[in-house]
């Protein structure tokens, strides 16, 4: 008795007797397969074949003009593999033998009954689901290693890799960057002898011999040598085993990283990359991966938190590219109605629906030879992800309403701040689009994880709105850094820049104080709660948006005559505007209404419009 079949699966019966195809085709639904196609000979099979997808073919040896043989050697040379169970009135040894040479999965002979037909199509649907499964297994193993050889060229650090003979085998950029000018003979193909000793390298080939005769890690060491200007250099090294099939050892990894660092150490950190501002470790990492991928013409998919600067990632990843002198097209996926999005990226020929008046080129074929870049991918419908995996994969697409493929040249850059894998798990994005997309993923970092960040990105906003507000904002206050470094940004820099927007409209001389700033945020700095330097992962005050904690019109942690200061302050800044004052407040402005009315807030010493 064996298990009951998938409720998937499709079959394809080919008879030319229809009594016995209605039967099987009874059976076999009823059994769960569906769809379950039928044919009378070898042209309706053929044409089945070649337009639906199949995953097991039944068919009768003997039909009127042709074999189920001629069918099955049609179907291979179609490319199609599926298993084929073959059925016959007379059995035939040679018959029987040239049918399994071909490939056959089952050779049955009549009268079949149908626990015999349930049994074999069983086995030859789990043998085809096999075979789905080390495909994919195949294209994951292909993907992975696309991915490290990826990762292998655009690292940072210098890796070689050595035979058991301690010849090189393979050197990625970094390696030759540092090799270049310390050991100009250092190759694909050299052999480390004696001159690496000569050139202050013996503790690379010592650790590698090591290596190769123990088969242990060595752990990271560091060591001083110089370049033939005399530039003193330290080098950190770590080694590793080189495993082949099995438990043979093949030869040897060995990573350098260059710590060598300046006398005023920091001076070469970058401040700034493209549009990106910040000098911490977090950015250090992301303007070398952006630099790298940047060269790669390749997949990019960017996460991050709403707010880190995904959007600035991308245009970098385009200036740093070989297309940079070309188009960069950007897409907001939630901006553009569902209905229409599938238009728009691939567009439309005059005619296809309603309102499509004439032929429109879509953004792919308008960004080719450049960038496109598609924000918040998460959101899009099933049926536009399926074709954007199409177009990933196949480099062409049809506009709607043409049958006309058209192939282009655009790089495609995606972002999203939600877990796309969650989504997948879920169901609700396609998981070989996912992984198509994600060939490389740059992950943005918080600003709360950002050290230092926060007080550069302050004053680079405090002088970039005091400019454009034509007011001479020339610093921030001590106590306002404090202020700004102990809140844990939860809309990241966005919110950091909306803010200081703020406190630029609403300072009164020429540097920002705590007075610019929000009165919840300024209220933690007469407490005594201690939350480190940059508060790390805590929210410190709460926003004037309403939330489900207030009561009264008050927020949590500030006074109710502060508030209504601030927001007569703000409402005087604006000319009684209260759709600006609510903006800079970052409250809606029925927000607004309701706090002046609780609030009892006397808006006759202003101004109004």
């Amino acid at each position: 008795m064996h298990d009951t079949p998938p409720k998937e699966g499709s079959i394809l019966i080919v008879d030319d007797e229809s009594s016995l195809r209605e039967t099987f085709h009874f059976f076999l639904s009823r059994a769960g397969y569906d769809p379950v196609f039928t044919a009378s000979g070898f042209s309706e099979a053929v044409n089945i074949l070649e337009s639906e997808p199949v995953d097991v073919v039944i068919s009768d040896i003997v039909l009127e003009k042709s074999t189920g043989l001629d069918i099955l050697k049609h179907a291979r040379k179609l490319g199609v593999d599926c298993p084929f169970i073959l059925i016959t009135g007379y059995p035939d040894i040679d018959t029987a033998t040239e049918s399994l040479r071909y490939g056959a999965f089952d050779y049955i002979v009549k009268p079949v009954e149908k626990s015999s037909l349930l049994r074999s199509v069983h086995l030859a649907m789990q043998q085809r689901n096999l075979e789905i499964q080390r495909h994919q297994a195949e294209q994951e193993r292909e993907r992975y290693r696309i991915f490290l050889d990826t990762v292998f060229k655009s690292a940072a650090d210098a890796i070689v890799i050595v035979d058991d003979g301690l010849r090189v085998i393979k050197l990625n950029g970094a390696a030759h960057t540092l090799f270049e000018t310390i050991l100009p003979d250092m190759a694909e193909g050299a052999q480390l002898g004696s001159e690496v000793n000569a050139s202050g390298f013996s503790p690379l080939r010592a650790d590698l011999l090591r290596v190769l005769r123990t088969g242990e890690e060595v752990k990271e060491h560091r060591f001083e040598c110089r370049g033939p200007d005399g530039e003193l250099k330290i080098l950190s090294i770590c080694a590793s085993p080189l495993q082949l099939a099995g438990d043979s050892m093949g030869g040897a990894v060995i990573v350098i990283r260059d710590m060598t660092t300046p006398a005023d150490a920091g001076s070469s950190r970058r401040t700034g990359f493209h549009r990106f501002i910040g000098g911490s470790d977090a950015m250090q990492r992301i303007y070398t991966l952006i630099e790298n991928v940047g060269r790669v013409d390749t997949t990019v998919l960017i996460t991050g938190e709403s707010g880190t600067g995904k959007e600035l990632c991308a245009e970098a990843l385009h200036k740093e590219s070989p297309r940079c002198k070309n188009r960069m097209i950007k897409v907001d996926c939630t901006a553009i109605p569902e209905n229409l999005l599938e238009s728009e990226l691939f567009g439309h020929r005059k005619g296809s629906f309603t309102g499509a008046e004439k032929d429109r080129k879509g953004l792919l074929l308008q960004a080719d030879g450049g960038t496109l870049f598609l924000d918040e991918i998460g959101e899009i419908s099933a049926m536009t992800q399926l074709r954007l995996l199409r177009f990933l994969q196949e480099r062409t697409f049809y506009p709607v309403g043409s049958d006309i493929p058209i192939s282009v040249d655009t790089r495609v850059i995606t972002a999203t701040n939600v877990d796309l894998g969650q989504k997948v798990r879920e169901s609700r994005f396609r998981e070989d689009l996912y992984f198509r997309l994600k060939v490389i993923d740059i992950n943005l970092p918080p600003l709360r994880d950002r050290n230092g960040d926060k007080v550069m990105l302050a004053k680079y906003f405090a002088k970039k709105y005091g400019d454009s507000l034509n007011k001479p904002i020339h610093g921030i206050s001590d106590n306002a850094l404090w202020a700004l470094k102990r809140y844990a940004w939860p809309g990241n820099v966005r919110e950091l820049e909306h803010l200081i927007e703020r406190a630029v409209v609403l300072c009164r001389g020429s540097t920002i104080t705590t007075r610019d700033l929000p009165v919840e945020l300024v209220a933690y700095l007469n407490t005594d709660k201690d939350v480190g330097d940059e508060g790390y992962g805590t929210v410190l005050y709460t926003p004037l948006t309403p939330g489900p904690e207030e009561r009264g019109g008050a927020s949590a942690n500030a006074p109710p005559g502060r508030e209504a200061a601030v927001i007569l302050e703000t409402l005087a800044k604006c000319g009684g505007n209260k759709a600006k004052a609510a903006r800079l407040l970052g409250i809606d402005r029925s927000t607004l209404y309701r706090k002046i009315k609780e609030l009892d807030i006397d808006l006759s010493i202003i101004a109004l419009e």
